[in-house]
C-alpha cells in the first residue's frame, strides 16, 4: 500500500481503531524481535516496516486527538 493512501485510511479512522491498530502492530513487533533474537526471522525488513507503521499510527493519533484536547 502507497504512504498515501495509508496515511488517508489512517486519518479515516476513530480513535478506537487507531488504537486497535497499534496494539495489534506493538505485538507483531514484539514477535518479531523475539524471532530475531532466536535467529528465526527470515524478512528482516518487516521489522522496521512495522516500527514505520507504528510511528506513522502516533503521528496521525496526534494530529487528531491531542491537538483536539489542547484546543
Amino acid at each position: 500500500m502507497k504512504k498515501k493512501e495509508y496515511l488517508k485510511e489512517l486519518r479515516e479512522l476513530t480513535e478506537e481503531g487507531l488504537k486497535e491498530r497499534l496494539l495489534g502492530l506493538s505485538e507483531e513487533q514484539m514477535k518479531l524481535r523475539f524471532r530475531k533474537a532466536s535467529g528465526q526471522l527470515d524478512q528482516s525488513h518487516r521489522l522496521a516496516e512495522v516500527r514505520t507503521q507504528i510511528a506513522r499510527i502516533q503521528t496521525v493519533y496526534g494530529e487528531k486527538f491531542r491537538r483536539a484536547e489542547v484546543a
